[in-house]
Formats: C-alpha cells, structure tokens, sequence
C-alpha cells in the first residue's frame, strides 16, 4: 500500500533525509521519500504489518517533525 503523509515541520532536505532514514527502519516499509519543498512523506508499507501505520507516524513526529491526519 502506499500513503502519503502530509508534515509539518520540515523545512529543509536535511530533516526530509532524517524523516527518509527514521521510517525506511521500520519495520514492513519498503520505501519511502520525503519532500521538504511539498511537506509529505510519500511511503510503500506492506499493511498486513500489525500496526504499521502509527509505527510510521511515531517515526515521522520522532524525527522532530509532526504528520498531519
């Protein structure tokens, strides 16, 4: 499945490389690209994965940013 999460909060490439970095860990992710010039985060995320959509958000606001919705 792939989502798009709009942010707030992400001003430059480097925290859109921090926000790439923190999500790809996660755990059922197999992609994901961020886009400080947009504010979204763009990612491919197998969804039978137990409750990867708040795992991909908790690593989005962990990298000092907020996701929106």
């Amino acid at each position: 499945m792939q989502k798009k999460i709009y942010v707030t909060g992400m001003d430059d490439d480097a925290t859109a490389g921090k926000v790439d970095a923190a999500v790809k860990a996660v755990a059922g992710v197999t992609n994901c690209v961020s886009s400080a010039a947009k504010c979204q985060v763009c990612v491919d995320f197998d969804e039978g994965t137990a409750g990867i959509e708040d795992a991909i958000t908790n690593a989005i606001n962990s990298t000092g940013v907020m996701a929106l919705g």
